[in-house]
């Protein structure tokens, strides 16, 4: 079962037709993973600290399929169907009422904190995405 956040569009989110500006379904998605790993290990940070791996984003891919407007509630599905040596994949669904707004995939890779260098993901890391 994928992880779940539900965010509301800010007005100033929108273009000035009164949708979504479509450079913030990344930002959408970041707050998602940012609690996403709240969830999981009690916030982003504390993953860095604990397992000594960050993650930074290689690509992303993103389907619009219909028009999202201020002050609406957008489920944000978050679930990782590739796990890596050292890189996941992250499928993402963003829904209102059931309805598909756009969906996206967003390859991560794991690195060093210190040096920025790949590294392999953290087997409590992979444990707890793959549950995801």
């Amino acid at each position: 079962m994928p992880f779940v956040h539900t965010l509301r569009v800010r007005f100033g989110e929108c273009d000035p037709q009164g949708i979504v500006f479509n450079a913030h379904y990344l930002a959408f998605i970041d707050v998602a993973v940012t609690e996403l790993m709240r969830d999981l290990f009690g916030s982003y940070e504390q993953m860095i600290d604990d397992h000594g791996a960050d993650l930074v984003v290689a690509e992303a891919t993103q389907r619009f399929r219909a028009p999202a407007r201020g002050d609406e509630l957008l489920d944000i599905a978050l679930s990782f169907p590739h796990l890596g040596t050292t890189s996941t994949t992250m499928a993402v669904a963003i829904t209102r009422n059931g309805e598909a707004v756009m969906d996206a995939e967003v390859r991560y890779v794991f690195v060093d904190p210190q040096t920025g260098a790949k590294t392999p993901i953290p087997a409590d890391i992979r444990e707890k995405l793959a549950g995801a």
